[in-house]
């Protein structure tokens, strides 16, 4: 089935219907298994099936599953075959939010998610990307999260924060709450929406659903609780009385009573059946961030930003007692709370970087666990004994690493900050290291690449160093600082040569044109500014961005500048100071900018997870690659198709653009 790309364009419209009706056909008969199985490995039979408009990416999903029968399990001639067949259909189903949407990222998900894997059908279909000649991305090593690992499926449609969860107690529905106000109900099969609830008129912070998963209960910022029909989509009531968000909601296992946690201090307790209050439960000194019933519905814990727990009696509506249980800090709010399937213990997390294990009977702290930050969400398996957290997790510190490109493996680790390292430069000769810190240590440090050593330190800044840039010669450093300033400096003498002011806010990117005669500025002040090397000042200010600049770059002629900022890109005309066009497509802040070295093509990295190939000629945007994180840093090969990204969480995808990037 190599031959199947060509075989299957060779062929008229008519010819492939039939094809695909004798595809139908062993689909039903699922007899050939081999010719099945071929199938289902071959790049370019995917790439036709899910374009094709009988099928579709989930069609094509579903295929897989005719492996899963005994006569194909118990031969053993097949084990490895399916084994990566399977594979591929993990893949596919990871990857259906962003296919379903962009069909020509196919390639680029595949490669990035299979490329861990050394099987045979595997390395072929991955061949077959490699050669593939319509323009796209595809990715060089695995670099997404693998078929088999924690990410099954992504769901997409909000427009905003999701802020809750909740699951049907068949576990085929999920529904989640968000800061655009509004709560979407998902089918967890395919990953398609069903529909949207709307009515909040302010974010929805919570959800919960009653026993029977027929009832789902939200909270929100506009201080209501709203009651809805799962079934038929549509609100029953409305509960009011809250004069301040609601930010926790909890269901007793009966089903027929709420409570309610919110920023007014109080928690109130609710009749669901006549949608009526039955009491509320004050003691609390700040909002209620939390709220756990125990299985019993006899007790109900709350949380709050007051730093404590309370114990409450639901029948009575007395307080039992409080636990002033984490440290005295600010951050130490009581960010989340669970109740283990026996009710006899309680699990709190919070922002003070510890989860607690309490006693429920007694009261009494049992212990400690320590290694997150910011403790924002815990879960305990049905039989009780395990629990899983979620956190904020700023714990891994960023340390400048040399690796060997060719291997892959790392030469030697740059020590020497007390900050994170945000910015880097390299000598044309590759001998030297330039590199900027963050806003406790506001130096730059210069190293020796060949022996790891410091040479020496360049101090002058008063905040954070933002950005570097390097003359050709390696003889002059240009670095931006969060003090509003750029700095010219000497590279032989380590002295500074003079202060570039101008900018009323932090300077986040700069760019030096090929000539290292000018250099431009980009700030949060929205702003672009335009600098003489050798006497130190401004020529002019470009001005267009609605929110701040994140980053410049020059094309190789030294005529052009692109700079990028909230989802857009715009292109100027260096000589003349004026704007000639914008580049419009990225949903988020765009982060990061270069320019290939025929000045043909910008790639762009963007907070909407994205990396966008646009072609500076027509304008127009040519290939799309989706990562998991928040795109922070792209970088070019001098063969100008060899794109390197960084992640927001370190993750690094390099990629290669296929196709002609042409001026039509």
């Amino acid at each position: 089935m190599s031959n199947f790309h060509s075989f299957f364009n060779e062929k008229s419209e008519e010819e492939k219907e039939q094809f695909l009706r004798e595809y139908l056909q062993l689909r039903f008969n699922n007899q050939e298994y081999e010719k099945l199985c071929k199938l289902l490995a071959n790049y370019y039979f995917i790439e036709e099936k899910i374009n094709h408009p009988l099928f579709g990416v989930q069609s094509l999903i579903e295929d897989y599953d005719l492996l899963d029968n005994s006569e194909i399990r118990n031969n053993s001639n097949y084990a490895e075959t399916v084994k990566a067949l399977k594979l591929i259909q993990r893949a596919l189903f990871s990857s259906t939010h962003i296919i379903f949407k962009y069909p020509k990222q196919l390639k680029g998900q595949l490669s990035a998610r299979l490329t861990y894997f050394d099987l045979p059908e595997i390395k072929n279909l991955l061949a077959q990307i490699a050669t593939d000649k319509n323009t796209g991305l595809y990715s060089l090593i695995g670099s997404l999260t693998p078929p088999g690992g924690g990410l099954i499926r992504t769901l997409e449609g909000h427009s905003e924060s999701v802020n809750a969860i909740a699951l049907t107690p068949d576990g085929k529905t999920v529904i989640s709450g968000s800061g655009d106000n509004t709560i979407k109900i998902w089918d967890l099969g395919t990953g398609k929406e069903q529909f949207t609830l709307t009515g909040h008129s302010e974010s929805v912070n919570a959800i919960a659903l009653t026993p029977d998963g027929k009832t789902v209960i939200s909270g929100s910022g506009d201080n209501t609780i709203k009651i809805w029909d799962l079934g038929t989509g549509k609100e029953q009531f409305t509960l009011t009385g809250h004069s301040e968000s609601v930010n926790a909601i909890a269901v007793t296992h009966d089903g027929k009573t709420v409570i309610s946690g919110s920023d007014d201090n109080t928690i109130k307790i609710w009749d669901l059946g006549t949608g009526t209050e039955k009491f509320t439960l004050e003691g609390h000194s700040d909002s209620v961030e939390a709220i756990a019933v125990t299985p019993d519905g006899q007790t109900v814990i709350s949380g709050s930003w007051d730093k404590s727990i309370k114990v409450w009696d639901l029948e009575t509506g007395t307080e039992k007692f409080t636990l002033e249980v984490h440290s005295c800090s600010p951050v130490s709010v009581i960010s989340t709370i669970t109740v283990t399937p026996d009710g006899k213990t309680f699990i709190s997390g919070s922002w003070d970087s510890t989860i607690k294990i309490w006693d429920l009977g007694t009261g009494t702290e049992k212990f400690t666990l320590k290694g997150h930050k910011v403790v924002e969400a815990i879960a305990v398996t049905p039989d009780g004994k395990t629990m899983i957290s979620g956190s904020w997790d700023n714990t891994i510190k960023i340390w400048i690493k040399i690796w060997d490109l060719e291997t892959g493996t790392e030469k030697l680790t740059l020590e020497g900050y007390g900050d994170r390292v945000k910015a880097i430069a390299v000598t044309p000769d590759g001998k030297t290291v330039i590199s900027g810190s963050g806003s406790w240590d506001k130096t730059i440090k210069i190293w020796d690449l060949e022996t790891g050593t410091q040479n020496f330190t360049l101090q002058g800044h008063s905040d954070w160093v933002t950005a570097l840039a390097l003359t050709p010669d390696g003889k002059t450093v240009i670095s931006a600082s969060g003090d509003n300033t750029i700095k010219i400096w000497d590279l032989v003498t380590g002295t500074e040569k003079f202060t570039l002011t101008g900018h009323s806010s932090l300077i986040i990117g700069i760019a030096l044109t090929p000539d290292s005669k000018t250099v431009i500025s980009g700030s949060s002040d929205n702003t672009i500014k335009i600098w003489d090397v050798g006497t130190g000042t401004e020529k002019f200010t470009l001005q267009g961005h609605r929110s701040y600049v994140r980053a410049i770059a020059v094309t190789p002629d030294g005529k052009t500048v692109i700079s990028c900022s909230y989802m857009t890109i715009q292109i100027w005309d260096l000589g003349t100071g004026t704007k000639k066009f914008i580049l419009k497509g990225h949903s988020d802040l765009v982060n990061a900018i270069v320019v290939t070295p025929d000045g043909k093509t910008v790639i762009s990295g963007s907070d909407d997870n994205t990396i966008k190939i646009w072609n500076l000629a027509t304008r127009k945007e040519i290939a799309t690659f989706t990562g998991e994180r928040s795109i922070t840093h792209c970088v070019v090969a001098h063969d100008g198709v060899t794109i390197v990204a960084r992640e927001e969480s370190g993750r690094l995808h390099f990629l290669r653009l296929q196709g002609k990037v042409t001026d039509e």
